[in-house]
Order: structure tokens, then sequence, then C-alpha cells
């Protein structure tokens, strides 16, 4: 946001916004040059000059959220604006509810909005008409370009194909081409079985169905360490997302009364279902930016029998549902503990899981509920996958409090830790800079490389252009590679130079923090050990507390093994 250096006594605002970060369109600086030509040639050249420039780059027009629209608001009510200026109408808003209330909230305090593309000012009562009707257009275009994709969606739904995004546990994505009666190559995809995922796919079904409980599934799954497509644990809504997918479930006459019953959007016919494929459900979940994937109602789901094979019965699969709907009422609740404070910091040094507060329903004899910490795949899996020690809560928090205060008090200790750490993160910079410069260059060469064999395409044999694509194919997975890294280390400089730089300042918080402690409640106390310890591991006998980054980013030293008594090591 760009301020004046002299205050005006009616000041002139400028917004601008764009979509995406492309070249394409109107882009921010055109915006804003145009709003200020039109300022000056309607106001005069001095508010032209001084106009407060708003900018929110890679927002969409959908709803209001955005930052610099939000700040342009809020000052709003400390400067007094004579208007808001923007180069088209839909840079505010394609949503006719949010538009007609900001209006109506500007025309309260009297400020003019202006867009200069469709020459509306709402200063004028003709102005304030053609500005909702145009509004009215906007969103109606946006809403038809919705209704286009479902629609889309509903044509590629009837052929049962796979139309991207991450696959099924079970399945991998397999691209099929066709060509069209005008010669044209017309590409999809389907479903792909894996056998060893589908194995565990029909185990997970077999487990629940035997024991009714998640819980006991996800206890099977840790005790035989099957893992995800990615290879991580199981968690009980990852198995619960399994057994509701309907990809699984094979296309017989029990599916087909089920999805008929249920009033899906049915793209099938009673015949299709040959007992053999597997079930296609499109629109089947609602995905928000920021928000949790959410399962809409099967009326919405639109439905067709796939081209993959399908692994559990229609009928086993709706009496998974049927036990599901039942256990509802029993979902799984993480024990809480209202006085712990390194609940989200605390780490097994078995495992690497997280470490949650058990109450005891005990009292010590300062009047305190006395708790332990347990580690939370010993507590899923039963003590079978890892077994470490439970700590004492209140012994543990006490130390880690002592000790950060002990650090703080100590100067001389205090400024060699910080010197250390220092030069800990600048060693680290140096070698992701280096590793950075090198991958860089390797990555341009790379791409050489295939735009190279991509030309040579052009007079290759058709033996030869294969052996070309396979190593087209070969440069672009190590290109993907190249750049994942790069990302990640570009991530970890930035990382490095921050807490370079920010380590006086992390010096001060600890010091606050040690002056502070105890005049705080224990929510207070919880956020100021969040801001500068990022993760404290148990290892059975000593507590390692990592400051500013937790180790194996940064590789931080500890400040010190804290012994702590074992505490109660019951269930």
């Amino acid at each position: 946001m760009k301020t004046t250096d002299q205050p005006q006594v009616k000041q002139y605002v400028i917004y601008s916004r764009k979509s995406k970060f492309t070249g394409k369109g109107e882009s921010i600086e055109n915006q804003i040059e145009l709003c200020r030509q039109y300022i000056a040639m309607h106001f005069g050249e001095d508010e032209a000059e001084h106009a407060l420039v708003y900018e929110d780059e890679g927002f969409s027009g959908g709803n209001l959220e955005r930052p610099q629209f939000k700040q342009m608001m809020k000052d709003s009510q400390k400067i007094e604006f004579a208007a808001i200026v923007v180069y088209r109408l839909d840079r505010i808003s394609r949503n006719i509810g949010d538009f007609a209330k900001l209006i109506e909230d500007l025309g309260d305090r009297h400020i003019d909005f202006i867009s200069i593309r469709e020459q509306f000012d709402t200063s004028s009562p003709m102005g304030r008409a053609m500005m909702y009707i145009a509004s009215v257009f906007s969103q109606l275009e946006r809403e038809t370009i919705a209704e286009r994709i479902r629609d889309n969606m509903h044509e590629l739904s009837k052929t049962g194909r796979w139309l991207g995004g991450t696959t099924p546990t079970g399945y991998a994505s397999e691209s099929l081409s066709s060509v069209t009666v005008d010669g044209k190559v017309k590409k999809a995809c389907k479903l792909k079985p894996i056998p060893e995922e589908i194995q565990l796919v029909k185990t997970i079904f077999s487990v629940f169905t035997e024991s009714g409980s998640l819980s006991k599934t996800d206890q099977y799954l840790l005790e035989h360490r099957c893992v995800t497509k990615r290879g991580k644990q199981f968690t009980r809504f990852a198995i619960r997302g399994i057994l509701t997918n309907p990809v699984y479930m094979i296309a017989d006459d029990t599916a087909y009364q089920y999805l008929k019953v249920n009033n899906v959007d049915l793209f099938a016919e009673p015949s299709e279902f040959d007992g053999e494929h597997g079930i296609m459900a499109y629109n089947r979940t609602l995905q928000r930016p920021g928000k949790a994937t959410q399962i809409r109602p099967m009326e919405d789901w639109i439905v067709a029998v796939g081209k993959h094979p399908g692994i559990i019965s229609g009928a086993n699969w709706v009496r998974v549902q049927s036990m599901l709907d039942v256990n509802k009422s029993k979902s799984y609740r993480k024990p809480r503990s209202n006085v712990a404070l390194l609940s989200g910091l605390l780490r097994c040094g078995e495992c690497g899981d997280y470490m949650r507060p058990k109450l005891t329903g005990r009292t010590n004899a300062n009047g305190e509920l006395i708790y332990t910490y347990m580690c939370s795949t010993k507590e899923r899996s039963h003590g079978t996958v890892c077994s470490m020690k439970n700590c004492n809560g209140n012994t543990l928090d006490a130390k880690i409090v002592e000790e950060i205060r002990k650090v703080a008090t100590d100067k001389k200790d205090f400024g060699q830790l910080l010197s250390k750490t220092k030069k800990v993160i600048n060693d680290n910079k140096a070698s992701y800079e280096a590793e950075l410069t090198l991958l860089v260059k390797n990555h341009a060469e790379t791409e050489a490389r295939i735009k190279r064999l991509v030309e040579s395409l052009s007079v290759a044999s058709e033996t030869s252009a294969k052996y070309v694509m396979e190593q087209i194919d070969e440069l672009h997975r190590q290109s993907e590679q190249e750049q994942t890294r790069i990302a990640e280390l570009e991530k970890l400089a930035r990382q490095s130079n921050a807490l370079s730089q920010n380590l006086f300042f992390y010096r001060d918080m600890i010091e606050s923090f040690a002056d502070t402690v105890d005049s705080t409640t224990i929510e207070e106390r919880r956020r100021l050990l969040r801001t500068i310890v990022k993760k404290v591991v148990w290892d059975g006998k000593n507590v390692y507390v990592y400051l500013f980054a937790e180790d194996g980013e940064l590789n931080l030293p500890p400040i010190g093994q804290l012994m702590c008594p074992s505490g109660e090591d019951s269930e």
C-alpha cells in the first residue's frame, strides 16, 4: 500500500485485483495507472498523485476475503475517503450480495464508488442503478460458468472414466488413447489395480467388518506396519475414507438397488451392473480452500459404472456403511488435559509420534491435577508398536519452565548459546545455498536436454522416436525431482535467514518469558512457550528441548538434558 506524505482533506483511493499471477489480461500496474489518469482528469493532478493504492494479486473475485481489500475497508473507518476508484466493476466482486452490501455501506458514509471501464459513478442516482444492473450480469456470468462445468461433469461421468486427481488406495491412473472418426487422437484415463494395495484395502474391509471398530482396525494396521500410499501411518480419518469410498464397490444388483434408493444421479442401466466393474462417483466431495473436505449428500452424487474392477461386493460394502452409521456416536476423542503445557510439542523418542496428556483423576499435595504424558502410537497400538515409558507431566512441565528461566538468568551461558546457535544457522544456510546453486545449474541443463530431444523428434524415425520419448520421460522425472529439491532448499535457506535475523528477538522473548511466566494463566503460558520452543523429545530418561526450529530441519542444539521421573506407566 502506498501512502501520502501530505494528508488530504478528502482522500481518493485506487483498488486493483487480479485472480492469477500471469501476464494475461489487465495487469495490476495497468489498472492502477488507468485509475490514476481518471482521477487526474476529473478531480485534479494532486489528488491523483497522492491517491492511496491497495493491490490484491492472486485472489478471486468470488468473495471479499482479500488482505488488501480488508485493509482498505479498515482504513476507510479512520481516513476520510472521497471515492474508491476501480478499473472494472468485477475487480471488487462478482457476488451481487457482497457488492450490494459494499455499495450500501459506502453510500451511508458518503464515499463514492467509481468504475472507469463501465463509466459508473455512484455519486449520481443513474450511476447507482446501472452499477447494480452490471453487478447482476457479473454474477450471472460466474454462475453460468459454474453450470457449464457441472454439465460437462455430467457428460464425462457417463463414460465411467477417471477424471484426474489423487487416485484412491488400490489403484493407479492409466492413460488410454483412441482415434475418432475424423482422425484425431482422443485421450482418457481409467483406474488400474495395484495388487498389493488392493490386498490392503480388502484387509481393511475385512478387519473392520469383523471388529466393527475403527480403533481396532487402526490398531491392526499399526501392529502389522501397514502404511498409506505415501508411506505414512493410517489415521482413523484415512481408514474411514477408504471404507466409505464407493470406488471399491462391485457393480452388482445390491449396489444398483442401494444407489437407486439413495437417489443418486445414476448414469448406468441395470444391465451394466455386471458383478465385475467398480463404481465411479463424481461430485461426491465439497472442497473449499482453507476448509476440510466434506462429503456431499448422496442425492448430489453423479454415479456411473467404471472401467476398473471392483473388489468389495455390494452387500458387504452396504453393510460396512450401516456399521459406520451406528458407530458415529462412538467417535474417537483424544485425551485432553486443561493443565498440560506441552500438548503438540512433546514427541516420543522411540517412534516420533506426539505424546498426549492423560489425567489420572487425582491431585497432588498442592491440589494440582496429576497427569502423565503417553505416546499416542503406544496408546493406539496397546503397546505393540511403541513401548515408550510414560512421563510425569507435572514434573516435566515445571522442569521445562525452570530450565528456560535458568537460561535467561545466566547471561554468560545465554550469550554463548546464542553465538553457537547463530554459527549452526549460518553454516546450514551456506550449505543450503551452495547445494541450491549447483542444483539450479543442473536443472537448467536438464531442461535444455529435454528441449533438444523434443526438437529431434521431428526428424527421428519411428524406432528411434520411441527411444527418444523414453529419454524425455526419464528427464521429466529427473526435472520434477530437481524442482522439488530446489523448493525445499529455498524454504530452508529462507528459514535460516529468518532465524539468523530474529535471533536477538528470540533472546528478548526468552527473557520476557522468564519475567512473566509466573503471573500468566495456563493458556497464556502455553502460547508463550510455543513462541520459543518448537519441539520437546522424551527418550524414556532424558528430555531434549529444541529452540526456534525442529531437529532435522536446522539441527539446532537442545538447551539441555532434563532428567525427569518416569511417572506412572499405566494405560
